[in-house]
């Protein structure tokens, strides 16, 4: 007599979840290169995934998480590149940390165009569970530059570096605006008669970080 009780519905292995996650944060980086925030949906990011639209929601509940996780992803990233800068810290010349750091910004345009955006607005629409994993990426950030500073900075202090990174941080959010103008910016800017600097972020943070490090590259 054949089985008549319901079968339980097939679960996903962890790294088949993972999978699909990436994909998802895989299709929204790409829409993200041509699109703004306001202009893409989950309809949009569906469509270039290879399982249904409404699967999304088995994975995030909204397009704030998306792009929520799609920022911790680039948080992950940058702390890799941190560490990789630590590690060459052996022997370097201290002098040389500015610009190597703000080549490490240069490498992540994308962080710091998500940086840009109103992160209250992401961090409010996503659940819990979402906002810690973002909130431990970036504190994994923090502590790779912190443990970067004590490498090539030994004499400075937990107050120097805690300095350090209180003004260096909220820096970063102002770097993406700033360097990076559409046509339609520049336009208002030449009618307005405002001038704007051709710069790189990378260039940028290699000033702002020679100056806050001067006391210990004299």
């Amino acid at each position: 007599m054949p089985d008549a009780s319901p079968k339980k519905p097939l679960r996903l292995s962890e790294k088949r979840i993972q999978t699909r996650r990436e994909e998802i944060l895989n299709a929204c980086a790409e829409l993200y290169e041509q699109m703004s925030f306001r202009e893409i949906t989950l309809k949009e990011i569906g469509q270039r995934t290879t399982f249904t639209r409404t699967s999304i929601y088995n994975y995030f509940h909204s397009r704030e998480e998306i792009f929520l996780a799609l920022t911790r992803r680039e948080y992950e990233a940058w702390a890799a590149d941190l560490d990789a800068l630590r590690a060459k810290a052996g022997g370097a010349d201290p002098h040389r940390f500015p610009a190597a750091l703000g080549r490490t910004l240069d490498a992540r345009t994308r962080l710091l165009k998500l940086l840009a955006m109103n992160l209250y607005d992401m961090e409010d629409n996503a659940r819990m569970e979402h906002l810690v994993a973002f909130k431990t990426a970036y504190n994994g950030a923090v502590q790779a530059l912190r443990q970067c500073l004590a490498a090539y900075f030994p004499a400075m202090t937990e107050g120097d570096v805690e300095d350090f990174l209180y003004l260096f941080l909220p820096f970063m959010f102002g770097l993406y605006p700033y360097t990076t103008v559409t046509d339609k910016q520049k336009e208002a800017m030449r009618l307005a008669g405002v001038s704007y600097p051709s710069l790189t972020a990378g260039a940028l943070a290699c000033a702002f970080t020679q100056k806050l490090l001067a006391p210990w590259l004299a």
